[in-house]
């Protein structure tokens, strides 16, 4: 079966699972030149294995508001691949989850944790519970019911969970809290932790600060640096304010954030101060646009950053938060890099647009590989029952995020993607993702 029949095949079988097929399309696509050049790929149905998951859990969460009222929630766990390790992927709250979201995830799971050139698979979880609104008594009975029925899943040499969108420190104590009550064991089973009781300094920063490693990794590749770009950033998360922190720390003037309701543009840049008094007011599930009687700037209800004028985009909310249209406003307002601080934030009609009008693009699962890596550190770390430092963490990510930058312009070049300096990295992290676990499913013969 070729490529083409391959996708044709997953579409006809999950046409309802519109997410999962755009993810399969996109790195189907791009491994093309790859798959072309190794017919044993073919010949063992490697592509086909990837496709389907090892498994998938899907289960009931029972649990009761503060009123004693029983609610019921729908819970999964996606196995999708564990060919280099244990499963290896964050858990979602949110009510957008669905099996299909689900699916994507961890299908970029596979190849982001590849990347890495560390030793774990790819899965995802999560469930349609939306953490906002909740009491902290709520979300903690929800995390304890949650765990109760997924501890039946999940090991430390299995398949380690961590967090995703709803599911911070908070939500991994209270779930590892559970995990720990059930089974008697205190072993690295899912990370995000809190320092001290087996988290891993960094973790928290990690996905932001490793997006910007591989962007100023874009940059040296054309001979450009980070200091004084401005930059345009989606979200106000946990990704979005240290991709934010980060960017000015190295001297680039960052202009926006934004969350559901709108964007928040300050046209003097973000400060350190900014910053800190955004993280606490997130915290506080306050309002963005009360910085604006603080600080100036202006809020705009219902807007996008993308109308304004800038070098770099990093979104990072959400999937599918530019479109073709917002493309065209990213490439028309100058923006010459952009960098997937979230998952699949580009639909792949937007992907194509900045791609054709040469705008350096980095896939997020090589450049926001940078949470799992740290994650995998954190496991390491729970192994031998010892901490890293802060500096020593920051370093072996800035080495990681440097190996998949290069990995990516490698294969790039190997498989004739570069065009006159134009590096192709959707192309490169794919061919580079694909043919770590494609080697393994080899080696294992047919039984993964």
């Amino acid at each position: 079966m070729s490529i083409s029949q391959a996708i044709e095949t997953v579409e006809a079988n999950y046409a309802h699972q519109p997410e999962f097929i755009q993810a399969v399309k996109e790195v189907a696509i791009s491994i093309k030149p790859l798959y072309d050049a190794h017919p044993e790929y073919e010949t063992l149905k490697v592509f086909e294995r990837l496709v389907e998951p090892d498994r998938i859990f899907n289960f009931r969460v029972n649990w009761e508001n503060d009123k004693g009222e029983v609610q019921v929630n729908r819970g999964w766990r996606v196995q999708f691949n564990n060919a280099l390790g244990p499963y290896k992927g964050g858990l979602r709250f949110h009510p957008t989850v669905t099996e299909s979201v689900l699916k994507f995830l961890g299908f970029e799971q596979i190849f982001k944790n590849a990347l890495t050139g560390l030793p774990i698979g790819g899965g995802k979880g999560g469930s349609d519970f939306d953490p906002k609104g909740k009491s902290e008594s709520e979300i903690r009975r929800f995390c304890y019911a949650f765990m109760r029925e997924l501890h039946h899943y999940i090991s430390k040499d299995m398949d380690v969970p961590a967090g995703d969108i709803g599911v911070g420190g908070r939500e991994v104590s209270y779930m590892y809290a559970m995990y720990k009550n059930l089974t008697r064991e205190s072993t690295g089973v899912i990370t995000g932790k809190g320092v001290g009781f087996g988290g891993s300094l960094m973790r928290t920063e990690a996905t932001g600060y490793g997006a910007v490693y591989f962007l100023e990794n874009m940059l040296a590749a054309q001979d450009e640096d980070i200091k004084g770009k401005t930059v345009l950033v989606s979200g106000a998360g946990n990704v979005s304010l240290h991709a934010a922190e980060k960017c000015i720390a190295l001297g680039a003037k960052v202009i926006t954030v934004s969350d559901s309701r709108g964007t928040l543009h300050d046209t003097s840049g973000f400060t350190q101060e900014k910053i800190d008094w955004l993280k606490a007011q997130k915290a506080q599930n306050k309002p963005l646009v009360d910085y604006v009687d603080k600080f100036g700037g202006e809020w705009l209800d219902g807007k996008k950053p993308w109308q304004f004028k800038a070098d770099i985009a990093i979104p990072s909310a959400t999937q599918n938060e530019i479109n073709e249209d917002e493309a065209k406003q990213l490439v028309n307002n100058g923006v010459k890099y952009v960098v997937e601080g979230a998952n699949m934030p580009l639909t792949a009609e937007a992907i194509d647009h900045v791609r054709e009008h040469r705008v350096h693009y980095a896939p997020g699962k090589a450049a926001n590989a940078g949470g799992v890596a740290v994650s995998a550190l954190e496991m390491s770390q729970n192994s031998v029952r010892q901490y890293n430092t802060f500096e020593q963490v920051d370093q072996q990510l800035k080495n990681i995020m440097k190996d998949i930058h290069d990995g990516a312009a490698g294969a790039s070049e190997e498989y004739g993607q570069t065009d006159n300096g134009y590096i192709d990295y959707m192309a490169g992290a794919n061919m580079v993702g694909f043919k770590r676990v494609a080697d393994a499913l080899l080696a294992y013969g047919i039984l993964n």
